[in-house]
């Protein structure tokens, strides 16, 4: 399993320091932002598994930047920490209306910060609500999602699976593999950003499955770039001599190997305004079905 992803908005650079180092210390991986706005942006490239969150910030205060995470449906799943001078009821009152997780107040004890963080984070995975490898909602939250949009109209859902990638797996070890998913975590929520809309969604259903939730005539155009940009980018996730043959060598159980292409994305996609559902679990049954077609017509 990868490192935690923490990031760090704090503007007073001794602390963020500090804090950068210890977290890295403890085998998280610390992004560090000093603005407001620099987390928003930081945020949407790269979902962290939590934020610690300063309310006295240059530009926009801690509770905006949590009030703009919580409205977005990308990010409001985030754990969010608050860190502060302050130490008035009111305050923490404000931060824990907003949706933060927890409130710490300076100066404070950084052992006791560490434990709430890992806290925050495993309950996070211990509820479902996130993929420990991509950050991304996990099962509870992608259910609610479903329930939402069963009563909604003119949406699509886009069922997404990586094809070869346990014998990737076998050959190239687990660590390997939790890359290629980040990456394709990283990759779905650009390709959402630049052909997508704000209240798009994206989940990490486990494994190699992933699922996204847009507008119907967003669906198509994202399906298209999804398996162009990762057939072509994923690649890099090979050594030298199999990009040269153009395949594997994997194990089989008998002590041979066989040869197996290079991964690929196959995306199956069903909406409302061509089928019509009965329950939740049909959308995700006829999801999985669009999207093994996907993968037989392209030989997959």
């Amino acid at each position: 399993m990868g490192k935690s992803r923490l990031l760090i908005v704090e503007d007073d650079v001794d602390i963020s320091n500090m804090l950068k180092i210890y977290f890295s210390g403890m085998d998280f991986d610390v992004d560090v932002a000093v603005r407001g706005s620099d987390a928003l942006e930081k945020t949407k490239q790269v979902l962290p598994h939590l934020i610690v969150l300063d309310i006295m910030l240059p530009d926009i205060d801690g509770y905006e930047v949590c009030r703009t995470l919580r409205t977005n449906m990308r990010t409001s799943h985030i754990p969010v920490i608050f860190l502060t001078q302050k130490d008035e009821r009111s305050d923490k009152l404000q931060g824990l209306e907003l949706g933060a997780d927890d409130y710490i107040t300076k100066p404070f004890d950084i052992e006791e910060l560490k434990l709430r963080v890992q806290g925050a984070i495993r309950r996070a995975e211990r509820e479902s609500l996130t993929d420990p490898r991509s950050g991304l909602p996990a099962g509870r939250l992608i259910e609610e999602q479903l329930r939402r949009i069963i009563r909604e109209k003119d949406w699509a859902l886009l069922d997404a699976r990586i094809n070869s990638f346990e014998p990737f797996k076998d050959v190239y070890g687990f660590v390997a593999g939790d890359d290629v998913l980040r990456f394709t975590a990283m990759l779905i929520g650009e390709i959402v950003d630049e052909l997508g809309t704000p209240s798009d969604f994206i989940g990490h259903a486990g494994g190699d499955n992933f699922v996204i939730i847009t507008t119907y005539d967003k669906a198509a155009p994202i399906k298209a770039r999804l398996k162009e940009r990762f057939d072509e980018e994923v690649q890099t996730h090979y050594n030298f001599m199999d990009r040269q043959q153009g395949y594997v060598q994997a194990p089989v159980a008998d002590g041979s190997t066989r040869r197996v292409p290079f991964m690929t994305m196959a995306v199956g996609v069903v909406s409302p305004n061509e089928q019509s559902f009965a329950d939740i679990r049909e959308i995700t049954e006829l999801a999985a079905e669009a999207r093994r077609q996907d993968a037989a017509s392209a030989g997959g």
